[in-house]
């Protein structure tokens, strides 16, 4: 059993890692904004006691000294598992709403680990393709991104618009983790996790269909009849299962060989087209609410290869290629289907009114 702090234990992602956690024993604190929610997580997982589960108060992430009291234990934490950060788009200030919390939360819980957590070996922050994929240059036809590229956004770019913002966010606090390790030198390792479109199962106790991570929104539109004239294009083709996602961030913790690396966690392509084309398979009463046009994965000359396996089809696509071979080769990460990620997600959708 390993002691383990995790933040923003509320959110789509982190409580999927606690789920994990938990179901392989490991004792966890897990902080929260307010005591309401640390009743709903309990709520959720209502067979742990507080020596398997606990919480810690952090109301403002981005407050001075916010995480200090956070990082003390007894039993001390050997692991600390980031996953708070904003994702949304609903702003009126990039750099309060999105930039700050962001970076001052980042480099503030290192900190906090640094001065009063000597016991913490691995830290795991929750990064995103965000922080890896260039939007100046576009989609990249034939270009493979790994975990060497970088987004080369800039303060100026992040004040364009609320997207903008948020990739400047994860680019700049990741940044600012790995500056940390090499000017603090610290005890502890860090490993980042850089997923792209994060989909799959909520827990009803903790969303609600307005309350919805952003890259599920889509699937919850589409149920509920605001696809019908033509299916959105996807914008980021490529994703992955939210329960795989909370798998690297625990395995990362645990094997030695992630520490000090990157991980561009992702299953791979998928377009909204095929999203809506299992939706409709696998909810016949709703299917006529459902485009049958849109959606498609691009095209273009320079294109790679994309197996679209469900259709049992081989076509060119202008876009980029991806390498995740990291993932696999240290994580060991088998990677669920697009069709097991929407049949599970459906009922989790439809529990809360979808």
């Amino acid at each position: 059993m390993t002691r383990v702090l995790l933040t923003g234990g509320s959110g789509f992602i982190a409580v999927h890692v606690l789920e994990a956690l938990l179901t392989q024993g490991h004792s966890v604190v897990t902080t929260v904004r307010s005591d309401a929610k640390a009743q709903m997580l309990r709520d959720t997982f209502p067979n742990y006691g507080t020596d398997k589960l606990d919480f810690a108060i952090v109301a403002d992430m981005a407050e001075e000294g916010a995480f200090d009291e956070a990082v003390k234990s007894d039993p001390p934490f050997e692991w600390v598992i980031h996953t708070a950060s904003p994702f949304h788009f609903n702003i009126t200030d990039t750099k309060k709403d999105l930039l700050d919390p962001a970076i001052i939360g980042t480099t503030g819980i290192l900190n906090a680990i640094k001065k009063n957590a000597p016991s913490v070996k691995r830290v795991i922050i929750t990064s995103s393709f965000a922080a890896i994929f260039s939007p100046k240059i576009g989609n990249r036809p034939g270009y493979t991104y790994s975990e060497k590229d970088w987004n080369p956004t800039t303060e100026e770019d992040a004040i364009q618009d609320p997207p903008s913002g948020y990739r400047a966010s994860k680019t700049f606090a990741e940044k600012a983790a790995w500056d940390f390790i090499e000017t603090e030198k610290p005890s502890f390792t860090i490993s980042t996790m850089n997923p792209p479109m994060v989909f799959g199962p909520i827990h009803p106790k903790l969303q609600t269909l307005d309350t919805l991570n952003t890259s599920n929104q889509r699937i919850r539109d589409m149920m509920v009849g605001k696809s019908q004239d033509e299916i959105p294009a996807a914008g980021v083709y490529v994703w992955v299962d939210v329960r795989d996602l909370a798998v690297a961030h625990v395995r990362a913790a645990e094997r030695p060989s992630a520490a000090g690396k990157r991980f561009f966690v992702t299953a791979g392509y998928y377009s909204n087209r095929e999203i809506a084309d299992i939706l409709r398979e696998q909810l016949p009463d709703v299917a006529s609410k459902i485009a049958t046009k849109g959606g498609e994965f691009p095209e273009g000359e320079h294109a790679v290869q994309y197996n679209q396996e469900a259709a049992g089809l081989m076509f060119l696509v202008g876009y980029f290629e991806y390498d995740n071979s990291r993932t696999e080769d240290i994580l060991g990460i088998q990677y669920r289907s697009l069709q097991d990620m929407v049949k599970d997600t459906i009922p989790t959708l439809q529990a809360v009114g979808a």
